[in-house]
């Protein structure tokens, strides 16, 4: 069995390349988000946008939490 151990960073760019002339693909199905930061939601639509190559933000995604409501937790 192959052993596939990277010992340091740059073992792993010579096996994977880097991204220093990476440019996003903006395209029709770069679309905004109106998930909230941090969520769950906006963590798996941003995976989503590096595995499809496109910018990490979009100029209309959501920018603050109006509108929002969530469940409010007593204090102890």
């Amino acid at each position: 069995m192959p052993d596939n151990k990277l010992d340091n960073v740059f073992d792993a760019i010579l096996k994977y390349g880097h991204d220093e002339d990476f440019v996003p693909r903006v395209d029709d199905t770069f679309q905004p988000t109106s998930a909230p930061a941090g969520s769950p939601e906006k963590l798996e639509i941003l995976a989503e946008r590096v595995r499809q190559g496109h910018p990490l933000w979009h100029d209309e995604d959501r920018f603050d939490y109006s509108g929002l409501t969530g469940a409010v937790r007593p204090r102890d």
